[in-house]
């Protein structure tokens, strides 16, 4: 064992007080430690830190230490974070990538012989299926008459812009916001975007939310400010709309739409995807339209539209075409 690290002895006597503040465990502060040497995030460190409060108090009260833990006892202790506790899996989730990642660097410094983690898997939850609205609740908040306010028809203009890029291009928000003007290649009306891990993609700009982009472009060239060069703008600031601006227009534009129905705008690059899925049934193309890396994230758009599949099925497989008799 290295000699800059604590004794069993040590170690064991810290566990009594498991779950002080801060936690006095030497081994989670020595790891903490490296990895503040190593510039992590005070953020993440304690998140790191208030994710093993829980594995902690379970050693102490089974009188255990790092080196006795076995993966059984490891697989009890999610268990009972998850049954007992009533945890979410998510959070559970958590605490055993970070307790992972705690024996990976217990094994490492030779404290521990193997790291109980290695095999365990949690079942992750069924990943429920977005919510949807059909066309015509859209048809509903996207062709409302202009607001007779002169104010309020002004960011009518602009929200209506953003509302048509949403669900006719299936942008996520935080997509639509980064919008620069160099984005957006006129002649053949599409639109460069950047996704996830910095990604980019080409799609198309539909006819209307083309036309709803020019009525929009002369607005924003009279607002913007210091020469920004992001597509959407504040009308007061001149600058760069955040994502949360973008969430509460949308809900701003559905109450004048007379729309009960929650509207945010992940739920329209939903509808975009199923929609178009429906009616194409292009599984790849749309993949691409949307960015997503692993086709399988696609693919749960393929549950949303049973009227569909049921005709298609009905129609097309020999054995469930009914008899004329």
């Amino acid at each position: 064992m290295s000699a800059n690290l604590p004794t069993l002895d040590t170690m064991h006597n810290a566990e009594k007080d498991a779950f002080a503040e801060p936690l006095p465990d030497p081994f989670v502060s020595a790891w903490l430690a490296e990895l503040a040497a190593q510039h992590y995030a005070q953020a993440t460190l304690v998140t790191y830190r208030q994710a093993l409060h829980g594995v902690l108090g379970f050693i102490h009260a089974h009188d255990l230490s790092w080196q006795q833990l076995s993966r059984q006892q490891v697989s009890d202790y999610l268990m009972q974070r998850i049954e007992q506790d009533k945890i979410g899996t998510a959070s559970v989730q958590h605490e055993l990538t970070v307790l992972r990642q705690l024996f990976r660097w217990l094994h490492a410094k030779g404290v521990v012989s193997a790291n109980p983690t290695t095999a365990i898997r949690l079942k992750r939850p069924p990943r429920p299926l977005p919510s949807l609205v059909d066309s015509d609740v859209l048809s509903q908040l996207l062709d409302q008459p202009m607001p007779e306010d002169r104010d309020d028809a002004r960011l009518w203009v602009r929200d209506k812009a953003m509302l048509e890029l949403l669900y006719g291009s299936g942008l996520r928000v935080s997509e639509l916001v980064g919008l620069n003007m160099s984005d957006i290649d006129k002649a053949q009306r599409l639109l460069r975007i950047t996704g996830k891990g910095n990604k980019t993609r080409i799609v198309p700009i539909g006819r209307q939310a083309w036309q709803a982009l020019l009525d929009y472009l002369p607005h924003r060239s009279l607002w913007v400010e210091h020469q920004d060069l992001a597509v959407f703008v504040s009308e007061r600031l001149g600058t760069r709309l955040s994502t949360r601006t973008v969430q509460l227009r949308i809900k701003v534009q559905a109450k004048r739409a007379g729309i009960a129905q929650d509207m945010y705008p992940h739920l329209l690059r939903h509808c975009f995807a199923s929609h178009l899925l429906s009616d194409s049934g292009d599984l790849r193309g749309v993949q691409e339209l949307l960015g997503h890396s692993d086709i399988s994230t696609t693919q749960i758009y393929t549950h949303l539209d049973f009227g569909h599949l049921s005709k298609v099925y009905d129609t097309a497989h020999p054995r469930s075409r009914r008899s004329s008799s």
